[in-house]
């Protein structure tokens, strides 16, 4: 009977996890890594939650509980980075973050003993690398991205330097962060516990704002200030790492350094081919014929496979090997640049500007436009009194494309919502 009990809590908390675009899709492997991460009480408890932030007295009604007792659980499931605790105009709320970028990096963002995390990085691996059904819902089921690449900034010409815009700078996310939280690095934590893992730097996993002022609070990641934030940046540039943030233009919360082997980003890219699994920059590389040697160095350094070596001029005097940039594939990330000894490549604009989200509100509403899922974000009966996050959903809404608008006001059914957007 327990066991029965157990798996309807678990099978609960895959339910509410799936509310959110950024799901878990349903997997025994899924199922043994909730059972690492939560037990059956709290596996319970977290499926009640909302969606949106909540407080303590929201969660303790929820719960049937006193404010007392539900904020010693919240507590502890913060302290597991289960959940982030945040602090905003000195009222403290809590939300519960997604799969990814979300809980499960977390819980390998530091060395743990209260859970075997060489297990966890098995079934991970498991779930992510072998199952697949994770990496292309997570990837690939929206047309906005979860992530996008932040570019080298040292290989850009001056004048490609004039054309980047101040949210697409790593340097500036670090220098307006209001907290900065640096931890190990999730992806080769979990690729060194299966025999897999590379040389990289692995204290290199950087998260700001109110992620990193929660996750520092429970030291999951150490506080760091600007300065040594940006030297780890060059730290990262220098080991060829990709730097893969959030993908929004405000309030970025995460910025991966990526290495081609182990992150999932990376090893997306190059399995699937088809799509980019995070947006790209809004430059592209491009290839000098005239001075290309074909060292193949930027073949070997480019994380995604987008370079190959072609002959040019085939059958002439002027015939030669050089290497050539595969536009579909390239993010724009400027790595291949940098390991150019002879300035061979560069970075050129992509023409039209990739447009990037406003805030993480905006971002999920869009993904959850795309997947169909909006109902889930302004019906969420646990936190309909929470006008605010009400609000900024809306407003989320009013500011889209009118094809946008159109999808959204289609899903709801909803003359309320018509007559809002029409008169917009």
């Amino acid at each position: 009977m327990s066991h029965i009990v157990g798996k309807s809590a678990y099978k609960s908390l895959e339910e509410r996890l799936n509310r959110f675009p950024q799901g878990a899709p349903s997997s025994d492997t899924l199922y043994k890594i909730l059972e690492i991460l939560f037990d059956k009480k709290e596996a319970e408890l977290v499926a009640q939650l909302p969606i949106k932030p909540f407080s303590a007295e929201k969660a303790a009604k929820i719960w049937g509980m006193k404010i007392g007792e539900a904020t010693k659980v919240l507590d502890k499931l913060s302290s597991k980075a289960i959940l982030l605790d945040v602090e905003h105009d000195g009222k403290r709320s809590f939300i519960m973050p997604p799969p990814m970028a979300g809980f499960i990096e977390f819980s390998m963002m530091r060395t743990r003993g209260d859970i075997d995390q060489k297990l966890l990085a098995e079934l991970y691996y498991q779930y992510l690398n072998v199952e697949e059904d994770f990496i292309k819902e997570l990837f690939y089921s929206t047309e906005t991205k979860l992530g996008r690449v932040y570019v080298q900034e040292a290989v850009l010409s001056n004048d490609s330097s004039v054309e980047i815009l101040d949210y697409e700078r790593a340097s500036h996310i670090i220098k307006t962060a209001s907290h900065i939280g640096i931890s190990t690095c999730y992806c080769r934590h979990k690729m060194h516990h299966v025999g897999k893992g590379c040389d990289a730097p692995m204290d290199i996993c950087m998260t700001f704002n109110n992620t990193a002022a929660s996750l520092i609070k429970y030291e999951h990641a150490r506080q760091v200030d600007a300065s040594e934030c940006l030297e780890l940046l060059e730290v990262a540039y220098e080991n060829n790492l990709v730097q893969c943030g959030e993908n929004v233009r405000k309030g970025v919360n995460f910025i991966c350094n990526c290495c081609s082997c182990c992150c999932e980003a990376m090893v997306a890219a190059k399995k699937f081919g088809v799509m980019h699994p995070v947006e790209t920059t809004n430059f592209i590389a491009e290839v000098n014929k005239d001075t290309c040697v074909n060292c193949e160095k930027c073949i070997k350094k480019c994380p995604v496979g987008a370079i190959k070596s072609v002959v040019i001029n085939k059958g002439t005097p002027m015939e030669k090997t050089i290497a050539e940039v595969d536009k579909n594939l390239c993010l724009g990330c400027g790595v291949c640049v940098r390991n150019c000894f002879n300035n061979s490549l560069l970075l050129k604009s992509r023409g039209k500007r990739i447009i990037t989200p406003a805030t993480s509100v905006h971002r999920v509403v869009l993904m959850a436009i795309e997947k169909g899922q909006l109902q889930d974000l302004i019906f969420d009966n646990r936190a309909l009194s929470s006008h605010r996050a009400m609000a900024a959903i809306l407003l989320s809404i009013l500011k889209l494309s009118p094809v946008k608008k159109a999808m959204a006001s289609k899903q709801m059914k909803s003359i309320y919502l018509d007559k809002l957007l029409d008169t917009k």
